[in-house]
């Protein structure tokens, strides 16, 4: 398939998905447009008043130098957004957000396909984003569903955020980078089976798991396939222990941050709750 065609295919399948989903999804250009976003994801974020997100002004500078700056519209009102800058690796996708009331409808899905479809037809190839690689949700969606790859693990990467959704947590973070040529995700497929822990599996070891307390427990680190687990649902953690919490952050920068800084590799991201890593090829043991 050449380049035209791909495009035109990402584009026909994200206005699919999107109508799918009950919403659109266009770029923003106009000021008042840009302080309805901002109003949005504060709503979404609820950072401090006095360390606002992103200003409206910034973000109108964004989309007028030919950044990724889109709104979702479900009837006729904003319920989402996104923005992605123009960056060395291709798009760096930087923040999105949408209302409760419109959340499991696969808006974000939609979203992720907009915003390819939008980069391939600029010839953008990759998109980079950062997440938290303790939010088992957004784990598996940006990796079973939509095929990104970490490529580096960040520990405390902002640093201290004064938002509610990040508010006394060290905020580390996975690089992924999604590669926009290979094969679009199948909306019609099944989920990648799990590939969960099989301690009689050849040459796979867990390197971390939680004990019968809940506490994280390090494990081996010496197989080809090594699974990492993490707590299903670490926002509810850090609201009922914080101790807790933290103890799974450090652990998984350890366990997680350590193999991936040896040279192994995620490849993928069970549903129940592990990242499998392998030995890379170009790195073996």
């Amino acid at each position: 398939m050449n380049a035209p065609e791909t495009a035109a295919a990402a584009a026909a399948l994200a206005e699919l998905t999107a109508r799918e989903a009950g919403v659109t999804i266009s770029e923003l250009h106009e000021l008042d447009e840009m302080h309805d976003a901002c109003r949005l994801l504060d709503r979404v974020w609820r950072p401090d008043p006095g360390n606002p997100l992103i200003t409206p002004e910034l973000l109108r500078v964004f989309a007028h130098s030919g950044s990724y700056v889109v709104g979702v519209r479900h009837g006729g009102r904003l319920a989402g957004a996104c923005l992605g800058f123009l960056a060395t690796a291709g798009l760096h996708s930087h923040i999105a957000g949408v209302v409760d009331d419109v959340r499991g409808r696969n808006v974000g899905y939609a979203v992720k396909l907009h915003q390819r479809a939008w980069a391939l037809a600029r010839g953008i190839t990759t998109v980079t984003w950062t997440f938290d690689p303790l939010v088992s949700r957004n784990a598996y969606f940006n990796l079973a569903k939509l095929g990104a790859v970490p490529s580096e693990y960040l520990a405390d990467f902002y640093g201290a955020m004064r938002d509610e959704v990040n508010a006394g947590t060290e905020t580390d973070r996975l690089l992924v980078r999604w590669e926009l040529t290979a094969a679009p995700p199948d909306r019609s497929a099944a989920p990648p089976p799990d590939r969960g822990p099989d301690p009689a599996a050849v040459h796979t070891v867990i390197g971390l798991d939680a004990g019968p307390d809940g506490r994280p427990t390090a494990g081996r680190l010496d197989g080809d396939t090594v699974l990492v687990r993490i707590p299903p649902d670490i926002e509810a953690l850090r609201r009922t222990d914080p101790s807790l919490a933290r103890a799974w952050r450090h652990a998984l920068r350890e366990v997680l941050g350590g193999l991936m800084a040896d040279g192994r590799t995620v490849t993928g991201f069970t549903r129940d709750g592990w990242y499998v890593t392998e030995q890379s090829q170009e790195n073996p043991a």
